[in-house]
């Protein structure tokens, strides 16, 4: 007979691939042009990844942007440490640890880049730090996969996918700049069982 017994590990095992290489790929034609439609061009138009997988999102799309309107687009970087609420406990503020606004953003349209979009809580904190650099004239979020469950009133403008995902479910987006690998994952912590 199987138990689950309080204090055991909880092991985490991969449910399903929600995204491929070539849909990454893909996904990310169909948001740099969403992102020039809104937009109408690249005039006045910056991005800022948020670091880690935001910041190579961000260089992605503005190649792909630059490709499609033939002009370069600002891009920035901005490192925000969460000490993640999806994996531990230990704390889930989100801490601002360094700016890398070497672009102005003061009147511009800027596009915020993350990977995931859950509790809201990253892009408060992103948001909160964009602010203290400069005044964009409008700010927009572009996430690769939305997951739901938010806690802040925070809406993506673009959203390469939406995901239901359940309390104990968590996304991994896998990509090459960072982890060798390129693919979207749906997790799912399980408690360890006894016999």
């Amino acid at each position: 007979m199987n138990s689950r017994a309080p204090g055991l590990p909880v092991e985490i095992h991969q449910k399903a691939q929600l995204m491929s290489a070539s849909e990454v790929e893909r996904t990310l034609i169909r948001l740099a042009h969403e992102i020039l439609e809104k937009n109408n061009g690249v005039e006045d138009l910056a991005l800022v990844g948020i670091r880690r997988r935001g910041v190579p999102l961000a260089a992605r799309l503005a190649k792909i942007i630059q490709r499609i309107e033939k002009k370069p687009v600002p891009l920035g970087t901005l490192d925000i440490t969460l000490y993640r609420d999806d994996l531990s406990t230990l704390d889930s503020k989100p801490v601002v640890q360094k700016t890398e606004m070497e672009i102005p953003i003061t009147g511009k349209s800027v596009v915020l880049v993350d990977d995931v979009l859950y509790t809201g809580r990253t892009t408060r904190a992103a948001m909160d730090a964009l602010f203290r650099v400069g005044r964009p004239r409008r700010l927009q979020l572009c996430v690769l996969i939305d997951r739901g469950h938010r806690e802040l009133p925070i809406e993506a403008a673009f959203i390469g996918r939406t995901v239901q995902t359940t309390e104990n479910q968590t996304i991994e987006v896998k990509l090459r700049e960072v982890d060798d690998a390129e693919k979207v994952l749906l997790m799912e912590k399980q408690q360890a069982t006894i016999a």
